[in-house]
């Protein structure tokens, strides 16, 4: 049986945390730039909720329900079905910030 053993010294350093993580990722949620658009599929049942901005949500059509368009503000959600398909976007210039949870 073998032992590994880290050791460090104080002439190596850690690279910086990345400047393209977003803080609100760091925080459990994510982030949506001004002007992006991205297209997210439920693997399960599960509910959007929106902490800040307006984004504006675009359901695929199923046999429920023809394709919809859905405004969202800071604090409202969207149960989103499993397999269902969304498009969301900022609804203005400041962009937006979701988190995505099982429902």
């Amino acid at each position: 049986m073998s032992t590994a053993v880290c050791t460090s010294s104080p002439s190596v350093s850690l690279p910086a945390r990345p400047a393209t993580v977003p803080a609100a990722t760091r925080r459990g949620a994510w982030q949506i730039d001004p002007g992006q658009a991205i297209s997210l599929k439920a693997s399960s049942n599960s509910i959007m909720r929106i902490r800040q901005g307006r984004v504006w949500v675009t359901l695929d059509a199923n046999r429920a329900h023809a394709s919809e368009d859905i405004v969202l503000a800071p604090g409202e959600s969207l149960r989103v079905a499993a397999g269902e398909r969304l498009v969301m976007e900022p609804w203005d210039g400041y962009g937006a910030t979701y988190t995505w949870d099982v429902a």
